[in-house]
């Protein structure tokens, strides 16, 4: 069963911003629904965070422990964060875009898609809405570390 859903939030804060916060898997616990732990355990290439750079998440989703490491395919900041899964539960792809809006603003988008099998495939009916959930939470979490950081 495959599960690819996107989600969209215009947050009243600069891209460069936005992206930078997002961007930075040192914050992935601090926004994203249901990590407990990120660590880079793979530098890219050219060193640092980039493309082939690989991060190791601990997440707990439906209940149950998921440890799940994500490989950078594409990093363009502040635009485009892409990374696919190459260890884990599942399949996975997850896009970050982030749009420069004329107001100053940012379109934050998160897509995921995935391959749901296993176990996941049994709650296949219920995965698409509760990552859709997840992702909504997300977006509203952000939004509201970014504003912290920023004074506001």
């Amino acid at each position: 069963m495959g599960i690819d859903v996107t989600v969209e939030r215009v947050i009243p804060l600069p891209c460069e911003q936005v992206a930078e916060y997002a961007m930075d898997w040192r914050h992935d616990a601090e926004w994203t629904q249901g990590i407990r732990t990120a660590e880079l355990t793979r530098e890219a290439d050219t060193g640092g965070f980039g493309v082939g750079a690989e991060v190791t998440r601990t997440a707990y989703f439906l209940g149950k422990r998921i440890d799940y490491v994500l490989r950078v395919a594409a990093y363009e900041p502040p635009e485009l964060l892409d990374m696919v899964s190459v260890a884990g539960p599942m399949p996975m792809h997850v896009t970050y875009t982030f749009e420069h809006l004329q107001d100053g603003g940012t379109r934050a988008r998160i897509r995921v898609r995935g391959d749901a099998s296993g176990l996941y495939r049994l709650a296949g009916p219920v995965m698409g809405r509760r990552v859709r959930s997840s992702l909504i939470k997300d977006l509203r979490d952000l939004e509201r570390q970014v504003s912290r950081r920023r004074g506001g």
